[in-house]
């Protein structure tokens, strides 16, 4: 599987374009907002042959749909996001104008992925993860051959995700991280959704957020 990932809009978001041998390929949190950034993801998906299949979001925050409605347009492709998160499609125009971003129409869901383990994409399986916290239905996607992992806004380099907005929990999140993404493995790549890449093994050495909780753990049982 190969990656790439395109930083759109003002709040610097991660866009994933996921592809195979095949070039069928599976766009994550499709951030791009002007026609500068539509341009620019698709002449990058043009200039490697690809053909697109899914538009499939971690969460539903404004920031990582903007460039949703643009692929099913352009590609004729569906969406996929938990249904837990769309009450954030509707309230994504109010959402950005806090952060001065102007909101165009949001993408209408195909697939809900509160109800899938997984999506595909040519000869790629992408397991479905549950890591609610930064919202309600956060997901995170995860391909066991590559070991790599698209965390969205549930983890971050050496960082967690915000909790203090709409559906936002800090227990949940943390559970999340430590109970689903953690047990992958230190090898695992984190691909997150702003800032650069990480691994599992670093966040568990340097995350403030993990090494406090694991601490802890450590000295009750001690």
């Amino acid at each position: 599987m190969k990656i790439a990932c395109l930083q759109f809009n003002p709040i610097q978001e991660n866009t994933y374009v996921l592809w195979d041998e095949t070039n069928e390929c599976v766009v994550i949190d499709a951030g791009n907002s002007s026609p500068r950034e539509d341009a620019a993801l698709d002449n990058f998906i043009a200039e490697h042959g690809l053909s697109p299949v899914l538009a499939a979001n971690t969460h539903g925050h404004f920031d990582h749909t903007l460039g949703v409605e643009h692929l099913k347009q352009r590609y004729g492709i569906p969406f996929a996001l938990s249904s837990k998160d769309a009450f954030l499609l509707e309230n994504a125009a109010t959402s950005g104008s806090i952060f001065g971003v102007k909101v165009g129409a949001m993408p209408s869901v195909e697939h809900d992925l509160d109800g899938e383990q997984e999506i595909r994409f040519g000869k790629t399986t992408l397991r479905v993860l549950r890591t609610p916290g930064h919202t309600p239905g956060h997901v995170a996607f995860f391909d066991e051959g590559s070991k790599s992992l698209f965390t969205g806004d549930t983890l971050f380099r050496e960082s967690i995700g915000r909790t203090d907005l709409p559906g936002g929990d800090y227990s949940w999140i943390m559970r999340s991280i430590l109970d689903v993404l953690v047990p992958l493995g230190d090898e695992v790549h984190v691909y997150p959704g702003h800032g650069p890449e990480s691994t599992i093994g670093h966040e568990v050495l340097y995350n403030p957020f993990i090494v406090e909780v694991l601490n802890e753990e450590v000295n009750y049982k001690g």
